[in-house]
């Protein structure tokens, strides 16, 4: 294998496109100093992936394109390609030639290719492994190399041997084995973190999920159960529509019928009015001329009355009126002939009245079905009447009540009177009991004053009671309250302590744990239940404790160890132990001289409180940890440290050394 050409464009002091060529034997470059003879070993260097823009001198990578001259613009990119004989394959590539190009463009963009095919980086340097060519080989020998190499490190000159070995590539391969290998097994201790998180949850969520199962499973069922109702309350719709939708019909009919009769009941009506009508005005005329025939009647028997009189005056002269009386009998007889029709005429009317009467009635029996619902209405405004009158009643109730008491007023003033009529009694008396009335007077305007005495003391002990009362009613609300308080609370605590006792809220393998606190001794419980804190510092120390408030202390590692071989058999997964035989505190803060910094309160072992035994365990999870009163003073005191320092915040922000 050797170098059989080198083109370059653009590179350093090339600006045009020059092309060497290299054949059998030695060939040599001379020429002035500041000809440009190192820039083509530069250019070998450069395209074989060198990055260290020193080794190039140069500045910046931009540097190694054209920069231009008086008479040329600068290039906007450089370009070199070598090629290489490959016809004993030490390359492991499939070809008989190889061409390695590079290109870099002002912008910054560069690109590498193999055979004209784009590659990366990384293409190129393992293509060159234990040839000696790479960037890093012996077969570039720069000015000052060899110096560089006889005085260099033992490091630096192993690198050569290296190369020159062949075992580059392996080594290469196996640091960047070992580093991936770190790389995993920082991503496993995170994985594992993030398992043992999510171990925590899993219960829970597998509750949840069971609970969401069962609920989907109902929703199902509900949503069968819906169909089935709609479809039969459908049916029962179908069936009350049908049967609706016929009765509908009926009653259209009846209604259509009813209509025509209403329609043929109001025409007969209508007539039988007109006919009533008629009959009145006949009924009428019929009395005008009975009252006629009457008066008629009236004056005719006035006349007669008057005649007989005149007769009786003139039966002396009866022979003289005798044709007279003749002819006034025949125009009475006449006349009474004519009062008979008259009277005749008169039943017949009535007959024909009668009859019209009976049409009338059977007219208003007609009416009476169409009056019925009001007759309905009329009764619910009896019933309102009756209520009314129940009012009334009990008004009249209390009007007798009024009365009683009127009587017994009046009782009253009678008995007023009998005590008047023995008050005048006894003022007759009065000259002779004087002075037993003086001293009753005395007496009464002594027990006056006791009585106006005693007055205002019940008026005062009344106005005592009624503070007193007060103050009863408020003490006894408080009292309801604070019992219904007590009680709630009570409830409360005796469910957080059946919570704490069956360990609710802790991952499965840790309840599982302490269910054998009574069988192992040397279970001494969590965390949690070791360490107590104020309510001041309590989201603090939460904070700080983070998942270790979880981890189970037991009293020595012989018990840590049963406890994981028990989960271990039974599958119940993970948990943390602290033997308080071996674990030990960290020393305490790193850099107590924060203590004094503005905000800082305390490290957070100080703020708990715990038993005797276990100082050196709350030392060992907490000591390491500063708190500060606002995550302010803890940024501010992180960054003086030079973020060295675990900083909690009393609202539970938390500084991770790091800066996290």
């Amino acid at each position: 294998m050797y170098l059989k050409s080198i083109e370059v464009q653009g590179f350093k002091s090339f600006a045009h496109k020059i092309k060497f060529e290299f054949h059998n034997g030695i060939t040599g470059i001379v020429g002035p100093n500041g000809s440009g003879k190192s820039n083509v070993a530069d250019a070998v260097r450069w395209v074989l992936g060198e990055q260290r823009i020193k080794q190039l001198r140069g500045g910046s990578m931009q540097d190694v394109i054209f920069s231009g001259t008086e008479n040329r613009r600068p290039l906007s990119y450089a370009s070199v390609a070598i090629t290489l004989d490959n016809s004993d394959h030490e390359l492991a590539i499939d070809y008989e030639e190889v061409t390695i190009a590079r290109k870099l463009y002002r912008s910054g963009e560069s690109e590498y290719l193999i055979n004209g095919s784009t590659c990366r980086l990384k293409d190129v340097n393992e293509l060159f492994y234990d040839t000696g060519i790479g960037k890093e080989g012996y077969s570039i020998i720069g000015q000052g190399q060899i110096d560089k190499i006889l005085s260099g490190k033992p490091e630096e000159r192993r690198e050569l041997f290296d190369e020159a070995a062949g075992i580059v590539k392996f080594k290469r391969r196996k640091n960047m084995s070992v580093k991936k290998l770190e790389e995993e097994q920082q991503n496993l201790i995170r994985v594992k973190d993030i398992l043992a998180e999510l171990e925590k949850q899993v219960e829970p969520l597998e509750r949840q999920a069971e609970k969401a199962r069962e609920y989907l499973k109902k929703k199902e069922e509900l949503k069968l159960y819906d169909i089935n109702m709609f479809l039969l309350e459908s049916a029962r719709i179908q069936e009350q529509i049908k049967g609706t939708e016929e009765r509908l019909g009926f009653t259209a009919e009846e209604l259509e019928h009813a209509n025509e009769q209403y329609g043929n009941m109001k025409k007969e009506y209508e007539s039988v009015e007109e006919q009533v009508d008629g009959i009145d005005a006949s009924i009428e005329h019929a009395k005008s001329q009975l009252n006629e025939t009457t008066m008629l009647k009236q004056q005719l028997e006035n006349q007669i009355a008057l005649l007989k009189e005149q007769i009786h005056s003139a039966h002396m002269n009866d022979e003289h009126f005798d044709q007279r009386a003749r002819t006034i009998r025949s125009e009475v007889y006449g006349r009474e002939q004519q009062l008979t029709e008259l009277l005749k005429e008169q039943d017949q009317l009535k007959g024909e009245l009668g009859k019209h009467r009976a049409e009338e009635t059977a007219a208003k029996e007609a009416l009476i079905e169409v009056q019925t619902r009001i007759a309905a209405l009329s009764a619910a405004v009896e019933k309102g009447k009756s209520d009314i009158m129940e009012l009334l009643g009990n008004r009249a109730s209390t009007k007798a009540k009024i009365q009683k008491y009127d009587t017994m007023l009046e009782q009253i003033q009678v008995r007023k009177s009998q005590l008047t009529q023995r008050m005048e009694e006894t003022k007759s008396e009065e000259k002779n009991q004087s002075g037993l009335v003086d001293g009753y007077y005395r007496e009464l305007k002594e027990i006056s004053g006791k009585i106006v005495k005693l007055t205002e003391e019940n008026a005062d002990y009344e106005e005592k009671i009624k503070k007193i009362q007060g103050v009863l009613t408020k003490q006894t609300e408080q009292f309801r309250i604070g019992q219904t308080t007590y009680h709630r609370e009570q409830s409360r605590l005796e469910s957080l302590k059946n919570i704490t006792e069956r360990y609710d809220g802790y991952g499965n393998s840790i309840r599982k744990v302490m269910d054998r606190r009574d069988r192992e001794k040397g279970l001494l419980g969590v965390v949690a239940d070791i360490v107590k804190v104020d309510k001041e510092y309590e989201i603090a120390v939460e904070t700080a404790l983070g998942g270790n408030i979880q981890n189970i202390v037991t009293s020595d590692e012989g018990t840590a160890k049963r406890m994981i071989d028990f989960l271990k058999q039974n599958k119940f997964g993970r948990a943390t132990f602290l033997p308080l035989t071996a674990v030990k505190s960290y020393g305490g803060l790193q850099r107590p001289e924060a203590l004094k910094e503005p905000g800082a309160i305390s490290t957070a072992d100080k703020l708990v409180k715990v038993e005797e035994r276990y100082k050196e365990l709350a030392a060992h999870l907490l000591g390491r940890t500063l708190v500060v009163d606002h995550i302010d003073h803890g940024i501010a005191i992180a960054r003086k440290y030079k973020q060295s320092i675990r900083i909690v915040t009393l609202e539970g922000e938390l500084i991770n050394p790091g800066g996290s």
